[in-house]
């Protein structure tokens, strides 16, 4: 008889081996990983009693902390879906992601809970609010006191299909509200195995929890890392003190990352030069890195560096950018300039880039074309949106709008994105999005927003501008307004101002000019 891959196999392999391990350290807590079991099992009893079902979506708006952690093998004890969700939005996100993934209960962090109150009479589904690290001034039920309420004892799980929806995750696209991405048990566990291969994960790891656990369940790790019994270090809120503080006490050996935290930590480090004597490795995902990036953590901080590509449609990574053995007899600069490209396909992951005609781009380094994939990973589409599943996915191939080369050794190198999201910071912003916001402003006759080169946080907001007749704003005002409509790390950081903007035949924006201007602009400067 066929087993089929659940997520909760993971967590009970590591209580079954490693459940005397002290391995969850949180805040002032260390806990084993039979404790977590322990607070696990009361939180779906108490999900339970609270009348949650199978296929019941839990959303979470949490830190990386330990109940965030423990979050995720609860609800699925229970049938239930797990709705992470982005913690650097606006209240009207939140209403829109809440309403639309019919949402049951909600668990908030007390420090994120002031971006649910302006909403929360009008969240049709929600009928719990559950609050960690409770304020006595907060009306809502505290997490504490409501978990202890509850059985420890091994809960009787709900009954599964490995093809069951176990996550739902809420991704910004180009245009119009985010959509949600269902995940799988299968999507989830089958990733799993291939990442914890190529990240050569093991028990002597010690993860911390550095990129939030919305993003894709921090890309995995609250599965693979639990899976082969690593220490797991979970902090709230982290900064580069904090990161080199847990380096010290804890011993870390694994971070998952943005580019832009890593490049804090290099700050830090270059002020403080503290001392780690562990070998450390960091995953990194975002805007491909320049080589001098790469040889500056390698060879300053002594770390290793792997950068990895994918996007939460995919569960999330299809490739990974280390070097072959065949090929580390290739000069170091050469090696530094491939690890800084997306890379090779994991196990388990076709990955293709392909021209209009669906033909693989020739591997030389200059032809570009989009980014395809089919893998296990690969969602099972976008909740309640069979129009937008069926644009991305064709003929069984996930259509990432991603452009990108494939160099001589099929290494894969994005250049650009077709749909024209910014990633600033680890974070997709729709420069549509930020466009809507900007032509809110009376001023404003057109509007153009790209990506530009930004040294912390990768790249951001840069808009262009066309103002109605007799009209005047600064720059400085411009900003100030995309700041108050939209969440700060979505606002526009810069701005030009023209007379037209370049427009196609047809009449749409050649956002190709804009950036080969601001270029040439800044090169000048």
């Amino acid at each position: 008889m066929n087993v089929p891959l659940l997520l909760n196999q993971f967590l009970d392999r590591a209580v079954s081996l490693y459940g005397d391990k002290k391995a969850i350290f949180s805040e002032d807590r260390a806990l084993t990983y039979s404790d977590l079991n322990e607070r696990v099992n009361r939180l779906s009893d108490g999900l339970r009693k609270l009348g949650a079902v199978k296929g019941d979506r839990i959303a979470y708006l949490a830190p990386n902390s330990l109940e965030m952690l423990e979050g995720f093998y609860g609800v699925f004890q229970v049938g239930g879906v797990m709705v992470p969700l982005n913690i650097r939005l606006k209240p009207e996100d939140y209403l829109f992601i809440l309403n639309h993934s019919e949402s049951k209960v909600l668990f908030v962090d007390q420090d994120l809970y002031h971006l649910i109150q302006p909403i929360k009479n009008q969240l049709e589904t929600v009928k719990e609010i559950i609050v960690h690290y409770k304020e006595e001034s907060t009306v809502e039920t505290g997490y504490d006191d409501w978990l202890l309420q509850h059985s420890s004892e091994p809960f009787k799980r709900e009954e599964l299909d490995e093809n069951d929806v176990c996550s739902l995750l809420y991704t910004s696209g180009t245009t119009g509200n985010p959509k949600g991405v269902m995940l799988t048990h299968r999507n989830n566990y089958l990733h799993a195995m291939s990442s914890m291969h190529h990240l050569r994960v093991s028990d002597e790891d010690v993860l911390m929890h550095v990129l939030p656990m919305f993003h894709v369940n921090g890309w995995g790790s609250p599965f693979y890392y639990t899976a082969n019994g690593s220490s797991q270090v979970c902090f709230r809120k982290t900064t580069p003190e904090a990161i080199f503080s847990a380096l010290e006490k804890h011993r870390v050996s694994v971070m998952h990352m943005a580019p832009t935290v890593l490049n804090a930590l290099l700050q830090y480090y270059e002020k403080n030069v503290p001392t780690i004597e562990q070998q450390v490795r960091v995953v990194i995902a975002g805007s491909a890195p320049p080589p001098a990036f790469v040889t500056r953590v390698e060879k300053e901080l002594g770390w290793e560096f792997i950068q990895v590509y994918g996007m939460t449609e995919t569960s999330p990574l299809s490739t990974i950018s280390t070097i072959r053995s065949h090929l580390k007899e290739l000069p170091l600069n050469e090696q530094y300039r491939m690890k800084a490209k997306a890379g090779i396909s994991m196990i388990g992951c076709q990955v293709m880039v392909v021209n209009d005609f669906g033909e693989e781009v020739a591997h030389n380094g200059k032809e570009i074309g989009e980014i395809t994939t089919r893998s296990n990973g690969v969602m099972k589409g976008y909740w309640k949106n069979e129009e937008a599943t069926m644009e991305t996915i064709r003929n069984g191939w996930l259509h990432t709008g991603d452009m990108a080369t494939v160099d001589e050794y099929g290494n894969i190198d994005i250049v650009d994105r077709k749909k024209d999201v910014i990633i600033s910071g680890g974070e997709n912003i729709s420069s549509i999005e930020v466009e809507g916001a900007l032509y809110d402003h009376p001023a404003v006759l057109e509007a153009a927003v790209i990506a530009v080169p930004h040294e912390k946080w990768g790249e951001t907001p840069h808009a262009y501008i066309v103002l109605r007749e007799n009209e005047q704003i600064t720059e400085k005002d411009l900003i100030a307004f995309s700041r108050d409509k939209l969440a700060h790390f979505k606002a526009i950081t810069g701005v030009t101002f023209v007379e037209e903007l370049p427009k196609t035949a047809s009449g749409k924006i050649q956002k190709v000019q804009l950036r080969k201007e601001y270029l040439e602009t800044s090169l000048k400067e």
